[in-house]
């Protein structure tokens, strides 16, 4: 599989659509008049709870008014049965679900003529506590005297206020479980691959469940194991960090019970069986430690780990040899690998930070014979609607899709030293971007306790500290970094397929089973079925494949660094949230350090800028190429690896890229620094990246940048096309190497230049008129970029490596291309395609100096005319393709409508759904911060 994967697992999640043909069948207004009709169960009290209408005197607070924050569609992720009846009848929505979504969807259109004063029109003000006259309400969860959940009256967002620790992180899990409990009860299953039992035996849930539950096959004491050997070895920190998770899942239980006996628990929970609306029976289970595990089990999945990929990256060389023999083969493969590419944008701009570097002479390579590998099979015993050729062959699509998809890697930081703003103060513009979901992963809240001081947003089900925001001083954020810490090693096999020689021995592999059965529910209505999922685990992972190598039978396993340590990162987050602690950029790359997953974490207070890339980034042997398969013999493991617990040496923390006070840093998942591999493919000289290293770039060189400014430079990178901005100018200088005579040619050479010449951006005409200005060009060029790249490289490299590099890196991913990385409508576009491939080509064809230039030269075999014939047909061809052949259409759009297959829409996961907005390229929580004075 590629170390990017297309489409998201959680785009394909059955959500209650059961509840359309439900409805037909029933009187709405029967219904909801036969139901007690609660309040939102954010508002809600219970008989233990005491409501009154005073704000708490607010923490520290060094912002000034300049913190801001956004996080779409809304705060309230919780909807009792009638709420959801009546949205999905008349749409009505419950308070605060999807009152962030106007404002983020209207930056979009209101950027250009932003303004410092503007700012909170299109985010929140994210000052500490709440204004007097702003209280909606303030609730003393399960009647405790130490802890208050005031909530605000625009946002509805939790300012968690308590006179103990442990009654602040009990009124966090009450808090989080105001906002999110059917949420976190969805991937707490999910986490231990039992989502279909849960939530009903569509494929789509099959396909989620198979997903995680292959990377991360733990067993409940594996579960339980986690937490308290990350605690262990952190000392007081270790046993504080218990006694939080401790009074986290505390709250979160009572707010259970709560809402059991008020009868306000979240409505899907009847639809999927689990509740009765007239009785009340059934029951909501209560939390535990090791379900915060299964929650980190999925985040850490999809969001922190890099790597992996290798068995696909030995298909392609293979490939590559075989066309081209080994050595200019080898050439020809690294040159699209592009490990360490001289025209890569740069995170850390200074300095160089050598990691995994390409070895002269690789050690342990276990490169699968030619048409041996076979993926390990992990469905078995399917019965009842799991057992149809159908269901089968869909669960598999699903669940091949969720395997091959690209993790969501689009988070981006924009942060500029004070010594280039306006004020003299550093300002910033980051967040992570984590799809779109109602409701959303992430919540917000404020946090404010002993030792305990911060607003943001965290992951539902693990909001005991605040994982993404400002502190009384700082703020901080993360973007994905995905550097290799997944390797793949070939196990030999010995006495049977399920037996592998451990350092001399031979040693059975562990079996380790869940048996999910399912049933129809008003929810999901997929007919009773079960199934088996099985993996062979061994020490050095589960198993993924299996082969022959040399003629030898093994099986190839992925083992990654954080691969039973999903709790580690628990102290770093407590650091982060610690007043007392965190007092400036040393401390604050002390505490990320404490991270053990891929993320690149900025940093900015009123003086100080920072920048550290996290992870426990193992030591590899000596000769090993970390990018391709290796035997595992003790030669090759992990320096110092410890198989039963999997520990190793790490890098150490001044190896990783860093710095304090760069002039300005952006990220847009690109590579980080000099000499510092990327795991995932097409890191080259274009990338999304440039569009916000362009534009920052020139606010610095001008000077005097303000928050207004730097946000607009993040919304306009927002709706660029990258190869409208990047790749498009070179394109038509090989068209117009020569006139262009042919009429059809020429309007759609016109077309482009114009739409180029505008900004290549992909915006309204107006705002709300649902229609892209110059909207014929970019029809023409989202059916012109998989032609050309086809025809362009396909002949050269003939068919065979070609579709085996297009595994490693898909062709395109524009906003509306379904086919691509992230699918259609997440809002995430261009992270990943052959835009450098183009590049560096098209440039190499003009004769134009190229750094690390692929090895051959393509389009026309090198000729420039050749090349621009190759051009002009693909683009010929590409005009007159229609709008609804370009735009076919799908579940929320009409063919055609090509500003609705931009659009971003939030996939349900749970009863209420929202509209779609137009397209951003943007995180989807995002702060724009700066600090007028410190502590």
């Amino acid at each position: 599989m590629p170390r990017s994967a297309p489409r998201n697992a959680l785009d394909r999640l059955r959500t209650p659509r059961g509840l359309h043909g439900f409805l037909k069948g029933a009187s709405v207004c029967a219904l909801i008049a036969g139901l007690l009709s609660p309040l939102s169960p954010a508002m809600a009290s219970d008989t233990d709870s005491a409501e009154v209408a005073t704000a708490a005197a607010p923490a520290e607070d060094h912002c000034g008014g300049q913190c801001s924050d956004i996080l779409p569609p809304g705060q309230n992720g919780n909807a009792t049965l009638a709420q959801i009846l009546l949205n999905q009848a008349f749409g009505t929505q419950p308070a605060h679900a999807e009152d962030q979504l106007g404002p983020y969807a209207n930056l979009a259109t209101g950027y250009s003529a932003l303004t410092n004063d503007k700012i909170d029109d299109f985010f929140n003000d994210a000052s500490f506590g709440v204004p007097a006259g702003q209280v909606a309400s303030t609730v003393r969860p399960a009647g405790r005297g130490d802890v208050t959940i005031v909530r605000d009256k625009k946002t509805g967002v939790p300012h968690i206020t308590g006179t103990t620790r442990y009654g602040t992180e009990f009124g966090a899990g009450y808090a989080a479980a105001q906002d999110r409990l059917w949420l976190m009860d969805l991937f707490r299953h999910v986490g231990r691959g039992q989502l279909t039992p849960f939530a009903g035996g569509a494929p789509a849930n099959q396909g989620l469940e198979q997903q995680f539950w292959r990377s991360a096959p733990y067993t409940e004491a594996d579960l339980e194991a986690q937490i308290e050997s990350a605690a262990a070895k952190a000392g007081e920190r270790g046993e504080l960090a218990l006694a939080d998770v401790d009074a986290y899942v505390a709250g979160i239980n009572a707010y259970i019970d709560a809402s059991d006996r008020g009868r306000y628990f979240p409505g899907e929970y009847v639809l999927t069986g689990h509740k009765n609306a007239i009785t009340n029976a059934g029951t909501i289970e209560r939390f535990k430690r090791s379900d915060l595990i299964a929650l980190a089990s999925v985040i850490g999945s999809l969001f922190g780990a890099g790597g992996g990929g290798e068995v696909a990256n030995a298909r392609s060389l293979l490939a590559a040899q075989e066309k081209y023999g080994v050595a200019e083969g080898t050439e020809v493969w690294e040159s699209f690998r592009q490990r360490n590419d001289p025209e890569a944008v740069l995170t850390q701009r200074e300095g160089s930070f050598p990691y995994l570097p390409r070895p002269d002479d690789p050690q342990g390579r276990a490169l699968p014979d030619a048409g041996s590998v076979q993926e390990e099979p992990l469905i078995h015993d399917r019965t009842g609607s799991a057992a149809t050729a159908g269901a089968a062959a869909a669960s598999t699509e699903a669940a091949g899709a969720a395997v091959t998809s690209a993790r969501r890697g689009m988070s981006n930081a924009l942060v500029v030293s004070g010594d280039h703003t306006a004020s003299g103060n550093p300002v910033a513009v980051f967040g992570p971007q984590t799809g779109y979901f109602a409701p959303q992963l992430l919540m917000l809240q404020e946090l404010q306790g002993p030792g305990l001081s911060a607003r943001g947003a965290s992951f539902a089900g693990l909001s005991m500290y605040v994982e993404l925001g400002r502190g009384q001083d700082y703020a901080w954020s993360a973007t994905t970094s995905g550097q290799d810490i997944i390797d793949t090693y070939a196990v030999e096999l010995c006495q049977d397929d399920y037996h592998y020689l451990y350092r001399g021995t031979c040693t059975p592999m562990e079996k380790v089973e869940r048996k999910n059965a399912w049933k129809p529910t008003v929810a999901d209505g997929t007919k009773a079925g079960s199934y088996t999922m099985r993996v062979w685990r061994t020490k050095y992972g589960p198993v993924e494949y299996r082969a022959t190598v040399g003629g030898k039978k093994v099986a190839y396993t992925s083992l990654r660094s954080s691969y039973l340590h999903e709790a580690d990162s628990i102290i770093g987050f407590q650091m982060l949230n610690d007043p007392g602690y965190l007092d400036g950029p040393d401390r604050f790359r002390s505490a990320v350090q404490n991270i053990n997953y891929t993320f690149n974490w900025f940093y900015a207070d009123s003086e100080h800028t920072a920048y550290y890339n996290s992870g426990d980034n193992p030591v590899r042997a000596d000769g090993v190429d970390a990018e391709f398969p290796v035997w595992a013999r003790t030669d090759y493991e992990w320096r110092d690896w410890d198989p039963d617990h999997n520990t190793a040496r790490y890098t150490e923390a001044s190896l990783h890229p860093q710095s304090v006070d760069q002039d300005y840093y952006i990220s847009w998942n690109n590579k980080q620094a000099e000499d510092y591999p990327a795991a995932s493919w097409g890191n080259g000289s274009v990338h999304r990246g440039n569009l916000l290293d362009d534009r920052v770039g020139k606010l610095v060189a001008e000077g005097g940048v303000t928050r207004a400014a730097l946000v607009r430079a993040m919304a306009e990178a927002g709706l660029a096309d990258l190869r409208a901005e990047d790749v498009l100018p070179d394109l038509l200088k090989v068209i117009d190497s020569a006139p262009v005579t042919d009429p059809e040619a020429r309007t759609a050479v016109d077309r482009l230049k114009a739409w180029r010449a505008a900004g290549g951006l992909r915006t309204e005409t107006s705002a709300g008129s649902k229609q892209y200005a110059h909207a014929d060009a970019i029809r023409t060029l989202d059916a012109w970029w998989p032609l050309l790249v086809k025809a362009e490289f396909e002949p050269g490299l003939g068919s065979g490596l070609y579709t085996a590099f297009t595994a490693n890196l898909p062709v395109d991913e524009s906003p509306s291309a379904a086919h691509g990385p992230t699918g259609a409508h997440a809002g995430s576009a261009f992270q990943y395609g052959w835009w450098s491939y183009v590049d560096k080509d098209i440039r190499s064809v003009l004769g134009e100096s190229v750094q690390g230039p692929l090895a051959r030269e393509y389009c026309g075999g090198g000729d420039l005319a050749k090349c621009r014939d190759s051009l002009l047909g693909t683009l010929k061809e590409a005009s007159g393709r229609t709008a609804a052949q370009v735009y076919p259409g799908d579940d929320n759009c009409s063919a055609g409508d090509q500003w609705c297959a931009d659009s971003v829409i939030h996939r349900t996961l749970g009863g209420i759904k929202h509209g779609g907005i137009g397209w951003q390229n943007r995180p989807t929580y995002q702060q724009v911060v700066e600090f007028t004075s410190h502590r």
